[in-house]
């Protein structure tokens, strides 16, 4: 595929992508707080994870092409595929959660035999879970919605997990697992927060945010002007957000989220600002963006650092895929991966708009590949149908 590809694929996408401006968006030091990501938690997952068997940084790619097509001056990958050979950035998260979780009750006298974690998934959080318990010696309840499909549950059972099939979407599956871990003494390792629940999704963050900090190592003394956040609850983008806002402090690039359009929980509730529940009725192909209610430890973080907040459709999800794998160097980019460059494409579309949230010939633009094949029919008919 050609630069012209990259055009008209954000042409398509612009009449349907929704750009806003966050009105209570500003720029302080970075609040290193108790309760919340700080130097302490972030510095304590990277010791922990860099140093589990298996560990390397994940590739930052520098897209060229992507650069020249917008006239920009850099444009920057940062590829989770090879990840802990799980395929995404959720490898760091739940299974930090459950090693912390294990080791606690450990000290309290219960062996890890003892201990039962539950958690609702998508897909790519509970093979975290799953993969943390076998490590850890526990038992792992994971639980998925109608729209997961089989091949990512058949992924959770490799590790030894128990999966639960709920009808209805993800928040149906959260509610029945909820519901499920009272009635049995389960303990929830959730990548989502809410009142009274915030220690382990605050550990999960923590341990997403490893994948950023290789980043700003990996640029070396280049920083990001602008920074692309796929959200689903908002815990990976809170994750990318916290380590750049510790490195930057109050010149801090700006934070531009991805929603589907079709769970959009994080972009309607910076309009309303407060916390929004969106009713998803149709499922994006971006399964982990299929989010209907925002995390609010993600939210305390993001709610004034994003500059802009974006929805876009699923009409670049196939294309994409294909252009990643295409390449020159390919890359092998899952659903979810192609939402930054799709966001950033549809942008470009927009010249008053792209102009207004600073874009110009001197403008770094990190962006997050979240996952690679993890479903690898729907991964080679997605790329087939291209």
């Amino acid at each position: 595929m050609t630069d012209t590809t990259l055009t008209t694929i954000g042409q398509q996408l612009a009449p349907t992508a929704a750009i806003h401006k966050n009105a209570a968006h500003r720029i302080t030091t970075f609040p290193n707080k108790a309760g919340s990501l700080n130097a302490d938690n972030m510095a304590a997952a990277m010791t922990e994870i860099s140093g589990w068997d298996g560990y390397s940084p994940t590739p930052l790619h520098a897209l060229a092409d992507v650069a020249a097509a917008l006239g920009v001056k850099a444009v920057y990958y940062k590829d989770e595929a090879p990840r802990f050979d799980l395929g995404s950035f959720k490898a760091l998260g739940g299974a930090y959660a459950v090693a912390a979780l294990v080791a606690a009750r450990t000290k309290g006298g219960a062996s890890p035999a003892d201990v039962t974690v539950a958690t609702a998934t998508d897909g790519n959080h509970g093979r975290s879970v799953s993969w943390g318990a076998q490590r850890a010696g526990c038992t792992a309840k994971i639980y998925i919605h109608a729209h997961v499909s089989e091949a990512r549950a058949e992924a959770m059972r490799a590790f030894g997990a128990d999966v639960i099939r709920v009808n209805g979407n993800y928040e149906a599956s959260l509610a029945a697992c909820k519901s499920d871990a009272e009635a049995h003494g389960w303990d929830i390792v959730s990548d989502t927060s809410w009142d009274g629940y915030v220690d382990i999704p605050l550990d999960i963050m923590a341990g997403y945010t490893v994948m950023t900090k290789e980043a700003l190592a990996q640029m070396g003394d280049v920083r990001p002007s602008h920074a692309f956040l796929p959200i689903g609850v908002g815990g990976l983008a809170a994750a990318v957000a916290a380590p750049l806002w510790h490195d930057m402090d109050d010149h801090l690039c700006r934070l531009i989220s991805v929603e589907s359009r079709l769970s959009s929980c994080f972009h309607d509730s910076i309009k309303a600002g407060a916390p929004t529940l969106f009713d998803i009725t149709e499922e994006t192909l971006m399964a982990g963006l299929s989010c209907g209610e925002v995390s609010l430890l993600a939210w305390d973080l993001l709610q004034y650092s994003l500059s802009h907040c974006m929805t876009i459709s699923d009409d670049a999800v196939a294309p994409l895929m294909k252009w990643f794998q295409q390449r020159a160097t390919p890359i092998e980019a899952g659903e979810c991966s192609t939402s930054g460059l799709a966001a950033l494409l549809a942008a470009h579309a927009h010249p008053d708009q792209w102009r207004e949230m600073g874009f110009d010939a001197d403008s770094v633009i990190l962006l997050i590949g979240t996952e690679g094949a993890t479903d690898r029919d729907l991964y080679d008919q997605l790329v087939a149908s291209a």
